[in-house]
Parts: C-alpha cells; structure tokens; sequence
C-alpha cells in the first residue's frame, strides 16, 4: 500500500509543479491554444492523482485492486497528459504520438469504468 502513495504523493508535487511552471513560465512561451492544452494535461493529470489516492485509500478495496487500479490510472495519466507535455513543452510534433493521447484517455476511462464495476459488486454483495 505505502508503496503505491509514495508514487502518487510524488506524482501529486509533479503535478503541483507543472501547474506552477505552466502559470509563471510556460504561459509566456506557449501560444494560448497550446498553453490551454497544458493546463488540461495537468488538470487531468491531478484529478487522476485524486482518484488513486482515494482508491488507494480506501479499506474496502483489495490489495490486488488497488495495484491494478493504479497501474491503469499511471499509464492512463502517462499517456494523456505525458504526450500533451511531450508535444506542448518538449516540441515532439504532435503526428508522432497523436494517438498517444486519446489511447491515455481511453485508459483513464477503463479506469473508471473498472471502478464503477467494483463498486457495483459491493453494492450488489459480492
């Protein structure tokens, strides 16, 4: 379990970072349609940190859930805002990953659908 928080609380300061970065620098060298991509990376990104601290700690999950839980939401986060990053701030042209993202996005939503699956088992019982 700690390890997993460790890994989140340290995702969480990135996110912090990158949010702070974006506001004090990255807003004056980005264009506005591609600091509005930025601010969506890191928005998303610490919702997903929220998540996986919430699932991580809840005491109703196994340990076994919360493992993949959080390797789906990571890849998910590394993907969609890992490739929005990568183009906005790292210049990789965007027709070299463009289907990083909306694949990061599809994970993330797997992520939620296989929360909701969960807690629809609970509910149920099971």
């Amino acid at each position: 379990m700690y390890k997993n928080l460790t890994i989140i609380a340290l995702l969480g300061a990135i996110t912090i970072i990158l949010g702070a970065f974006g506001a004090h620098t990255f807003k004056a060298q980005l264009s506005p349609s591609a600091f509005d991509s930025f601010e969506t990376a890191v928005r998303y990104q610490m919702y997903h940190v929220l998540v996986l601290l919430a699932i991580n700690l809840h005491n109703g999950f196994s340990e076994q859930f919360k493992r993949k839980s959080t390797y789906i939401f990571m890849i998910g986060i590394l993907f969609f805002s890992g490739s929005i990053y990568a183009i906005q701030l790292v210049n990789v042209p965007a027709k070299y990953i463009w289907p990083i993202t909306p694949l990061g996005g599809t994970i993330l939503i797997v992520g939620w659908f296989q929360l909701f699956y969960e807690f629809l088992k609970k509910a149920r019982g099971k």
